[in-house]
């Protein structure tokens, strides 16, 4: 065998011998360490991780807050890693870091929150749904069950994707609409509604921001209140889905997020290895899930993927 032939086997078998370096992605939200929500999302990016083989790093503030969360952009781009996606829930506190990501080179993909702003921040594109059109469709679906007065659980103050949520609520539903803030805590959302309903009796409409975190208490506080009134939620959870099913609640608002963890990543990772990137934005929602599929996707639910 001759010494270039003997010199190219060689070099097959090196290459064949060391893998190929991994691609880094990084993936920075705003949700809550208790937020059921985000632990879906969570599964979608590690799931993305597992199928392309990407290594993915998930990181969150322990509560909601913009400056926590503007330093863990910071940190991932010091890192530079090959993706990085965020979520934009304060385009003003959050603006500057991802900036700073894109000047970097950094290829930045936006999720859940910030449709309206990523691509002017630089970001490749958006994959989530339309806050203030998902709540446009909720109040109009509300409005046509017979609610005339309504209150919007507004349980992450300061998140603009949830103001307008409470916007599209109130535009679509047309009638008289109280935004009620509370925290997160299951426990106080409960309280403040139950209260709400009793300082005013002509009541006839809930719209919480999300199911795990305040839908479930909504339900809760106006099954005690004894009223026939219509709750409906964004976003899913095992146990507001079955009071779905027992008609207990009307609805929720599914913009399937284990797709916007899972698609983020999947997408980044191909634009790391081949320069593949869709052409815009990425609509995994909003998909009303009412009586005829809540049960369907209860399991799912339940096993943190829908």
């Amino acid at each position: 065998m001759n010494k270039y032939i003997k010199g190219t086997i060689g070099a097959l078998a090196l290459s064949v011998a060391l893998p190929a370096v991994a691609q880094d992605i990084v993936v920075v939200a705003h949700g809550q360490a208790n937020d059921p929500f985000w632990s879906v999302v969570k599964n979608g990016v590690e799931e993305a991780g597992k199928d392309t083989g990407v290594n993915v790093d998930f990181r969150s503030p322990e509560v909601f807050d913009m400056v926590a969360m503007s330093q863990l952009i910071d940190a991932a781009v010091n890192q530079e890693p090959d993706g990085l996606v965020v979520s934009i829930p304060d385009a003003d506190a959050l603006g500057p870091s991802i900036e700073r990501a894109v000047a970097a080179g950094i290829p930045v993909i936006s999720m859940n929150s910030g449709s309206d702003v990523s691509k002017q921040l630089g970001a490749l594109l958006h994959v989530g749904q339309d806050e203030y059109d998902a709540g446009k469709a909720a109040g109009e679906k509300l409005a046509a069950m017979g609610g005339k007065n309504g209150v919007c659980v507004n349980h992450e103050v300061g998140n603009v994707a949830l103001d307008l949520r409470c916007q599209g609520f109130s535009d679509g539903f047309g009638g008289s609409v109280t935004v009620l803030p509370t925290t997160n805590d299951p426990t106080e959302i409960k309280s403040k509604v139950s209260a709400a309903l009793a300082s005013d009796t002509a009541v006839d409409t809930v719209m919480a921001l999300g199911a795990g975190t305040a839908g479930e208490p909504a339900v809760a506080a106006v099954k005690e209140s004894g009223r026939d009134i219509n709750v409906a939620s964004f976003d899913l959870s095992a146990n507001f889905l079955q009071s779905i099913v027992d008609g207990d609640a009307a609805f929720a608002i599914d913009q399937q997020q284990f797709l916007q963890g899972y698609l983020s990543v999947n997408f980044l990772a191909l634009n790391a290895k081949y320069g593949l990137i869709p052409g815009g934005n990425v609509p995994s929602g909003p998909n009303l899930i009412t009586s005829d599929k809540a049960a369907q996707v209860v399991d799912l639910s339940a096993k943190g993927i829908r």
